[in-house]
């Protein structure tokens, strides 16, 4: 099962919205065969490892009968993109199938687990099931919650500076932060500013320091009065402005209106998204979106570094409260990563 959590793993920043999930299939304590999601749309972890046992083998349909198949989520039960994992599972007669996780999705729930249940194969669900709801935590979030998995990230000096008071821009992370970062990016869907960060700050919010995907991108622009010449408005990425007045699409700028912007802001801008089948969200400033979103416990990851250098004055970072999850020195800057109290 880890080697198939290693393997879902490998399907970051790919297949979203569907889960990751890493399929292993063992005969006498041998791997004979593996696979994962690669992409969505694309065929299943369970279809790629037992396609890889058809291929290296003569005789692998009498092998498979005789194997067990690791999967780190429930297999599939419906017609979704692809034919159903649990029809496939059964067809090749394997005995033996042990599941990470239950799948939350309405479709899947527990339906997998019983066809393959009703076809005879003993079914083992639970083996390192919270490592497998983790890796997924995304999906399983928007799933039961219907709202994008937020994480936040900023950066403040080391007295808790956010940036300067005037709206200039002023860097507080170092060369190698913004490398990790732009590798954040490739692995989520979108990314979110508020209008005074990308004022002031002109932003491309893409992962050009780092090879994969550019997420969707999204600015709060109450007036809609950033000007036309921003890089968000450049139509290389689905950019996506909330605020006040209209709906609309030109070119590659999808307008989102929100009537009520006093109160709610996150929980609408959450639920567009989550309509627009966006499974994650790193809202990457200013400090008063942040705190929107703290305020309002609507987030799931807090990623905030911190620098040696102090300012005595500026824009104050977001103030938040968290369980400590990890801690990381990055040259001169510290990050830690935080998580809400349960």
């Amino acid at each position: 099962m880890q080697r198939a959590l290693d393997l879902a793993q490998l399907g970051a920043g790919t297949v979203s919205p569907n889960p990751m999930v890493g399929a292993v299939v063992v005969h006498q304590n041998q791997i004979i065969g593996e696979g994962y999601h690669q992409k969505y749309g694309d065929a299943h972890a369970e279809v790629n490892a037992i396609n890889q046992v058809i291929e290296r083998f003569n005789g692998a349909h009498e092998l498979l009968a005789n194997s067990s198949i690791y999967v780190t989520l429930e297999p599939c039960a419906h017609f979704g993109k692809t034919p159903p994992c649990a029809d496939l599972i059964i067809k090749h007669k394997i005995p033996n199938v042990i599941i990470g996780c239950v799948d939350p999705f309405g479709s899947v729930n527990g339906k997998g687990v019983s066809r393959l249940r009703d076809a005879g194969i003993r079914v083992d669900v639970g083996v390192l099931q919270q490592q497998c709801i983790a890796i997924n935590r995304r999906f399983f979030t928007k799933v039961q919650q219907q709202r994008p998995y937020v994480i936040l990230k900023w950066a403040q000096t080391a007295d808790a500076y956010f940036s300067p008071e005037d709206g200039t821009q002023r860097w507080i992370s170092n060369a190698p932060v913004k490398q990790l970062v732009h590798q954040w990016r490739t692995q989520e869907d979108c990314i979110l500013v508020g209008k005074r960060t990308a004022r002031a700050d002109n932003p491309q919010l893409n992962a050009r320091l780092s090879n994969g995907r550019n997420p969707l991108r999204a600015v709060i622009d109450k007036n809609l009065d950033l000007p036309a010449q921003l890089h968000l408005f450049d139509n290389s990425i689905k950019t996506f402005v909330f605020n006040r007045h209209k709906t609309d699409v030109v070119g590659n700028t999808y307008y989102v209106q929100i009537e009520e912007f006093e109160t709610l802001l996150p929980q609408y801008i959450l639920y567009q998204l989550f309509l627009q089948d966006v499974q994650s969200l790193i809202i990457e400033g200013g400090a008063r979106t942040l705190q929107s979103f703290i305020d309002a416990k609507l987030w799931d990851e807090a990623r905030i570094f911190t620098s040696n250098d102090f300012w005595g004055n500026g824009i104050r970072a977001p103030r938040i409260e968290g369980q400590m999850q990890e801690q990381h020195q990055i040259g001169d800057n510290h990050l830690h990563i935080l998580t809400p109290f349960q």
